[in-house]
């Protein structure tokens, strides 16, 4: 299906409609059985709110991380300060670069651009591209709670300090697939590949295309599926790709009896990992994680794959991402990153 690309607010990249075409080749798979390794845990992102998702600069050795806008912050050319809530319904984002001690080492702020579902690092220089979701459209939930989704997708240099409007000139805009909308990406470092999610007649899917075909303007996918739904599933936390699979993360935040009860009602939490078949669309595996499972509030945000050594792709991690507070009263939140490396 023919998207469209605009760079900046000016011009327009050319495109070319295709159809997609051959499967995606065979590869390993993470096995998601096997235990889950630590690799940073309880870190201070630059806002106080809770982590959306995060990706990998594996060739700086750097990580992003997304979250909305905490209440109380004014930014530079704003007027005044803004509620989480408002913050929340306008999709203002706010862009963490991390070293892999969990040091920061830079922010952006992103307004209007959606509520940070997933976030994709493209590597340049000493710095990266980074791919989100952008001009947020805001929805009201059954619960009363409006936050603003992307409806588009943006791919801007990681400048620190700038903040970003959806019609700054550095915003390159890409809509791969007419009429969708919840629009997010994620990146396959290891195969140069682009992951897309977004809904359609009410339908959420996933498409995978070519990294340097689809930021030439030209949307072919090499596959697509359609997210597995029921009653097994519970709230879609992200999602990544590697190879032939598609990986997806879902579940809730822990809950506790009272506020002075440290230990969750459910010990186990409800934090699933699912593999799909990019060829098939079928689910190759679905196991519960008890990765981090020691966090007071754990809440699953984002999944990414990192490479740890860039001359050594195979050995590669699928990373969670999970959200947590010091306790009921202390509820800045903390964000914590867990990994699989077996792969079969």
């Amino acid at each position: 299906m023919l998207g469209t690309a605009t760079l900046g607010s000016a011009a327009t990249v050319a495109l070319t409609s295709g159809t997609a075409s051959a499967a995606v080749a065979a590869s390993t798979k993470f096995d998601l059985t096997a235990p889950s390794s630590e690799l940073l845990r309880e870190i201070n992102l630059q806002d106080v709110r809770v982590l959306q998702s995060f990706s990998f600069d594996n060739t700086n050795k750097h990580i992003y991380t997304v979250n909305l806008i905490q209440g109380g912050r004014q930014l530079p050319g704003e007027t005044r300060q803004y509620t989480g809530t408002e913050r929340a319904a306008n999709g203002d984002l706010a862009v963490t670069r991390l070293d892999l001690t969990g040091a920061e080492i830079g922010r952006m702020y992103l307004k209007g651009f959606g509520h940070g579902v997933a976030i994709a690092a493209e590597p340049s220089g000493n710095s990266a591209y980074l791919w989100t979701e952008t001009d947020a459209v805001a929805a009201t939930d059954s619960a009363g709670v409006t936050n603003g989704w992307g409806s588009k997708i943006a791919r801007f240099k990681f400048v620190n300090g700038t903040v970003l409007t959806t019609d700054s000139s550095q915003v390159t805009k890409f809509s791969p697939v007419s009429g969708a909308d919840r629009t997010t990406i994620a990146i396959d470092p290891v195969n140069s590949r682009l992951a897309v999610r977004y809904r359609v007649s009410g339908v959420f899917k996933f498409s995978l295309y070519d990294l340097a075909t689809f930021k030439a303007g030209t949307f072919t996918s090499l596959a697509t599926v359609t997210q597995p739904t029921g009653s097994a599933y519970s709230d879609f936390q992200g999602f990544t790709a590697l190879g032939q699979y598609l990986y997806m993360i879902d579940g809730n935040a822990y809950t506790y009896a009272d506020s002075t009860t440290t230990t969750p009602t459910n010990l186990d939490g409800n934090t699933y990992i699912t593999r799909i078949d990019w060829n098939t669309g079928t689910v190759s595996d679905r196991q519960l994680t008890k990765a981090a499972v020691s966090l007071y509030y754990r809440e699953p945000e984002g999944l990414a794959i990192q490479i740890p050594d860039t001359s050594n792709t195979a050995a590669c991690r699928l990373v969670m991402g999970f959200a947590s507070e010091n306790s009921a009263t202390d509820t800045d939140k903390m964000a914590s990153f867990y990994y699989k490396s077996s792969l079969i």
